[in-house]
C-alpha cells in the first residue's frame, strides 16, 4: 500500500540525512481516498514523518535539549513535548530557575510543595518521574549524595515565553 511504500523511502531518506546527506527532505505523497478516506494512510504517514525526523538541533548547532516555557508551563526536548504534571513541572522549573544551586528535600518541600509536613521521599519519588520523563539518556537533575538535588550543569536550558516548538 502507500504508506509502506513511503515507509521505504522515508526510512532511506532519514538515514542518509543522519549520514551526511544534503540535510532536506523533500516527499511527496498523492492518496487516493479509499473506503475510509485515506485516513489510515495519512494518519499512518504522519506518524511516520514525526518518528523519523532527525533531531532538532538550535541556532548554535548543537543538540536542543531542553526549552522550558513558564508562562505556558510547557516542556520541550528536541522539539517534542514533555507532558508533566504540575508538581513535576514546579520542580522541573525550580531546579531550571537556580541552576547552579543544590536544593535539600526540606528545602525543596518548602519551596515546590508548599509545606513540610509531606514526607521527603514524596521529592525523590517526583525527581525519578522527571528523569523518566525527560529521558534517562539525558542527565536532567542530579543528585548530591547526603545533600539533595540541583539541576545537572552541563544541562543546556533554553527558557521561552513562546511555548511552540522551533520549526526544524
Amino acid at each position: 500500500m502507500i504508506a509502506e511504500e513511503v515507509e521505504r523511502g522515508l526510512r532511506a531518506s532519514a538515514a542518509d540525512m543522519v549520514a551526511g546527506g544534503d540535510g532536506g527532505l523533500v516527499v511527496s505523497v498523492r492518496l487516493r481516498p479509499g473506503s475510509d478516506g485515506g485516513c489510515d494512510d495519512l494518519e499512518r504517514l504522519l506518524w511516520l514523518v514525526d518518528h523519523l525526523a532527525p533531531p532538532a538541533v538550535d541556532a548554535v548547532g548543537g543538540p536542543a535539549v531542553l526549552r522550558v516555557s513558564p508562562q505556558a508551563r510547557v516542556v520541550h526536548r528536541g522539539g517534542r513535548e514533555v507532558v508533566l504534571t504540575r508538581r513535576e513541572f514546579d520542580l522541573l522549573w525550580h531546579l531550571v530557575a537556580h541552576p547552579r544551586r543544590v536544593f535539600t528535600r526540606a528545602q525543596l518541600l518548602e519551596s515546590v510543595w508548599g509545606h513540610t509536613f509531606t514526607s521527603a521521599r514524596n521529592v525523590d519519588v517526583q525527581v525519578r518521574r522527571v528523569r523518566v520523563k525527560v529521558g534517562t539518556d539525558l542527565s536532567v537533575i542530579r543528585t548530591v549524595r547526603g545533600v539533595g538535588y540541583g539541576l545537572d550543569v552541563d544541562l543546556p536550558v533554553e527558557v521561552v515565553d513562546d511555548p511552540r516548538p522551533r520549526a526544524f
